[in-house]
């Protein structure tokens, strides 16, 4: 049966469930927010600011969203929210699987099987649109998972406006599937590697939902 994931801690404001580590960005803006909207019945200058501050806030609140899922059965399910960039073959015989996120996405990933975390690496780099060829070349984060269909990479990567990633466990833990694992603030991408003889059974232009989206065909 899917089951739901919540094991990992969020932060939380006004009852929205938010992205582990967001309230260093959240709270200051949102206190911007309210300190203009009390100050602008007696000031025209708060006024001002009141507008563009709360639809920041709220722009914010929106990103950092972190809802529950119902966790797909499968062999591989989407490790991220957004549309499939690309579905390409690679030399060594897997499949790339390109999912670009926009700033309009839910920004948690998931755990595309279930398995050991073998390697979390950084790798700095540039801030070229996330949907930009050169964007391979972009800050990421390499993944390696010891799964039952062996070794498997997820590629985190950083976009124009994203400038950083944030992985939230270690190399050695032990991760279920469609489990929380990591945020990349603001647009980006996330490439996920099938091992050879597994087919892919999405296309080109479709949307995907971490944790609910089933990447490969059955």
């Amino acid at each position: 049966m899917p089951h739901s994931q919540t094991s990992a801690p969020r932060d939380s404001l006004a009852g929205v469930r938010l992205a582990r580590g967001a309230s260093p960005w959240l709270l200051p803006t949102v206190a911007t927010a309210a300190l203009s909207l009390v100050r602008a019945r007696k000031s025209g200058a708060a006024k001002a600011v009141a507008v563009p501050a709360t639809a920041l806030a709220a722009g914010m609140l929106w990103f950092f969203r972190d809802p529950e899922r119902e966790i797909t059965q499968g062999r591989v399910i989407s490790p991220a929210d957004g549309v499939v960039q690309s579905i390409m073959p690679w030399k060594d015989g897997r499949t790339r699987v390109a999912i670009f996120m926009s700033p309009l996405n839910v920004h948690v990933n998931r755990a595309p099987l279930s398995g050991t975390v073998t390697s979390v690496e950084h790798i700095p780099g540039g801030f070229v649109p996330a949907f930009n060829k050169e964007s391979e070349n972009n800050e990421r984060v390499v993944w390696h998972f010891d799964t039952e269909l062996g070794d498997i990479e997820m590629i985190q990567i950083a976009g124009a406006v994203a400038r950083r990633i944030v992985p939230y466990v270690p190399q050695g833990t032990k991760v279920e599937q469609g489990e929380r694992i990591g945020l990349i603030r603001f647009g980006s991408r996330v490439d996920i590697y099938l091992p050879e003889g597994v087919e892919v059974d999405l296309e080109v232009g479709q949307k995907t939902v971490a944790g609910v989206t089933r990447i490969d065909r059955g």
